[in-house]
């Protein structure tokens, strides 16, 4: 008993108990743990890239390459990621119908799932940005303030191409930005993660998450059918180039009218 008592007091007796119970809970844990639920997981994303793999190369595979590294016809995949291809295909940009200068938005080709498993096989080439969970472009929570914020955001970043309240507008060389009225959330924020065609990409380096969500949100007031412009007729919210326009041709047009006719009956008078 005394040779007992003198290793408990020993002075690493409690480092020792201490190492016993962490092996024996991480045992215990080992032994116990959701293994399933994570072979599960890793087996359907190999059976998504296994499926996806199939339809890249049936739809895809002409213009990127086989393996995606890209040809003449088509850029390269590798480090694109899931969103990427997510926005592209869920807004039908992709597979093209014919070459051109900028692929337009269309009906989607592929489903929810195919879509899914074509994402899971080009992320697989390299890392890439991943699909957005909800949480991240969803605006349910964000005030009038943060919204207004927003829409700061989106006159510095944005306005030079889809102007002031995303109606789109013509760019260089045949190409255009595209009206993002009725667009979701989802692609809005994939396309400022992944900077599709003509547009420059915003990640969370440099354009962080809330902002991303407060230029969501701005998008959906102004566009939304109860939105009301205080300052009248809103010319197709194109901002002060179409209200420029209308000035010059409309306005200047009736006034140089009414000089003329004035300079006209003065003359009449004149003669009379």
């Amino acid at each position: 008993m005394k040779k007992l008592s003198a290793r408990r007091r020993h002075p690493l007796a409690a480092i020792v108990v201490l190492l016993f119970a962490l092996a024996a809970t991480g045992g215990l844990y080992a032994a116990f743990a959701p293994a399933g639920e994570a072979k599960a997981e890793k087996s359907n994303q190999s059976l998504d890239i296994k499926e996806g793999k199939k339809l890249y190369a049936v739809g895809c595979n002409s213009c990127h390459g086989t393996g995606g590294q890209g040809t003449s016809d088509g850029p390269s995949l590798v480090g694109v990621g899931a969103a990427a291809v997510d926005f592209q295909v869920g807004t039908g940009r992709m597979p093209m119908q014919a070459p051109g200068v900028q692929a337009p938005a269309k009906p989607a080709v592929y489903n929810n799932e195919e879509t899914r498993q074509l994402a899971a096989y080009v992320a697989s080439l390299g890392a890439g940005p991943t699909v957005p969970g909800k949480e991240q472009y969803s605006t349910e929570g964000l005030d009038n303030e943060e919204i207004a914020a927003g829409g700061d955001l989106f006159r510095q970043n944005c306005a030079q191409c889809h102007n002031f309240t995303g109606e789109g507008g013509a760019l260089t060389k045949g190409k255009y930005a595209p009206g993002l009225d009725g667009v979701s959330p989802k692609h809005i924020y994939e396309a400022m993660e992944t900077g599709p065609q003509n547009m420059p990409a915003f990640p969370d380096t440099v354009m962080p998450e809330k902002e991303k969500r407060q230029i969501i949100a701005y998008l959906e007031k102004v566009n939304s059918s109860e939105s009301e412009s205080p300052g009248g007729f809103g010319l197709g919210g194109f901002g002060p180039v179409s209200e420029g326009m209308f000035a010059w041709t409309i306005v200047l047009a009736i006034l140089i009218g009414i000089t003329v006719w004035i300079a006209a009956r003065n003359a009449k008078a004149r003669k009379s």
